[in-house]
């Protein structure tokens, strides 16, 4: 069997995790290095024993500024295969704490599903944790696959939906209801737009919510390995 052959299900098999850990370690080079070389040990053990510490560490910081770029590459690259994705949900009735849509989504679980579905982006569980992920954008910067904040229930950042495009976004509203599209401009969503993000590799969540996504990072590991 070729090298290519030999590697193509490891690569594959890797591709969810390393965007996880991109987006939740990005802002932490220290910790961006341990998550490298457990991905390294797992992968191939020889070649973390011989590879010195400096050279690691130098080789992780320059990975993870490749990684970030990349991703968001991908989310300009692919928003349209992202949107018509979440297009695909329009009807899926709302649903409290449900994550996939055979049993209902409620705003934040439905953008989480989309984006980790299309893209194998895993982001954090509450609008709220999302507010904190890429970088801030103005409304006049929106592109198709931004995320649009709303201030709900009193609460800011307390919803979230995909920006589409035409100044429409796609979100499962609130109980009672389904995915649908709606407009910015309408009265009730215009003055409660709370801001928007663009997905970019970069964060500003605290350490306990960066460590609840590592959490993740593992959970898929060991569920690969039982593969």
């Amino acid at each position: 069997m070729s090298l290519k052959k030999d590697l193509l299900p490891m690569l594959i098999q890797q591709l969810p995790i390393v965007a996880l850990i991109a987006i939740t370690l990005a802002a932490n080079p220290a910790r961006a290095v341990d998550a490298v070389a457990d991905t390294a040990k797992d992968s191939s053990a020889e070649v973390v024993k011989e590879t010195p510490k400096e050279t690691m560490f130098q080789a992780g910081k320059s990975y993870f500024a490749r990684v970030s770029d990349r991703l968001a590459d991908s989310v300009t690259g692919k928003s349209d295969e992202l949107i018509n994705r979440a297009m695909e949900v329009i009807g899926v009735r709302y649903r409290w704490d449900a994550e996939l849509p055979q049993s209902g989504l409620d705003g934040s679980s439905f953008v989480g599903y989309v984006f980790k579905d299309k893209l194998g982006f895993l982001l954090p569980r509450k609008s709220t944790q999302m507010s904190r992920v890429g970088k801030p954008i103005t409304r006049e910067e929106l592109q198709p696959g931004d995320l649009v904040f709303f201030n709900t229930m009193r609460l800011t950042f307390s919803h979230v939906g995909i920006y589409v495009g035409d100044n429409k976004f796609i979100h499962s509203p609130s109980k009672g209801t389904s995915v649908r599209v709606d407009d910015l401009g309408s009265l009730y969503w215009d003055k409660r737009f709370d801001g928007a993000r663009r997905l970019d590799g970069s964060d500003n969540l605290g350490d306990a919510e960066r460590q609840e996504l590592l959490n993740e990072v593992n959970k898929l590991k060991r569920k690969s390995r039982s593969l």
